[in-house]
């Protein structure tokens, strides 16, 4: 069975990929680029860990234009959300063309802004493919705990990029009706 994991660079993605593949799933992974808004440290770092972790295809995609007209036409507060969205309908169309049957990631619940029960939900309304979180009830310490056990740690540190273009104080509710509205604005959800 495949999976296709969405990969960040940071400790979680690769945990989750990593614990689905002791249960017997085929991991494929891909990475959603920000460049020029950050530099490429976190593909490089994504690469790494995908071919350290053995998964079968690593696959990188830009959504730096995207993001920018989500920060220059949206509510700012839901900026997370709405990308995390965009991040999931791209990750659907790619699972569909590797004959992936989910998606994968590496969000646990309440860990940051778009990581609420509320805004988990409107993100994974924005798919009709099962998404699977292996590590939503885990805290931060089991996450590192396990980068450091599997050895992802090393690679997987350093500062967090992918709030580049984020809020300060983002939204930790959202509701669809609302994230809905504010995609409607968007020229690339048409």
């Amino acid at each position: 069975m495949k999976g296709l994991l969405l990969i960040s660079g940071g400790f979680d993605s690769p945990i989750a990929g990593y614990i689905m593949q002791q249960k017997g799933v085929e991991v494929y992974a891909v990475h959603f680029s920000y460049e020029p808004f950050t530099d490429n440290s976190p593909e490089i770092k994504s690469r790494e860990i995908s071919k350290f972790l053995k998964f079968k295809k690593f696959i990188a995609i830009n959504i730096a234009k995207e993001c920018e007209e989500i920060t220059k036409k949206c509510n700012h507060k839901l900026y997370f959300v709405l990308t995390k969205r965009l991040m999931m309908k791209k990750a659907e169309e790619i699972a569909k063309k590797e004959d992936c049957k989910f998606l994968i990631t590496g969000e646990s619940l309440a860990q940051v802004s778009s990581q609420t029960l509320s805004n988990l939900r409107s993100i994974t309304d924005a798919i009709k493919m099962p998404v699977l979180r292996p590590l939503l009830t885990y805290d931060k310490n089991e996450i590192i705990s396990m980068a450091l056990k599997i050895g992802t740690y090393e690679t997987s540190k350093g500062p967090e990029v992918c709030d580049v273009l984020g809020p300060k104080h983002p939204a930790t509710r959202s509701s669809l009706e609302d994230i809905k509205l504010e995609e409607a604005k968007l020229l690339w959800n048409i």
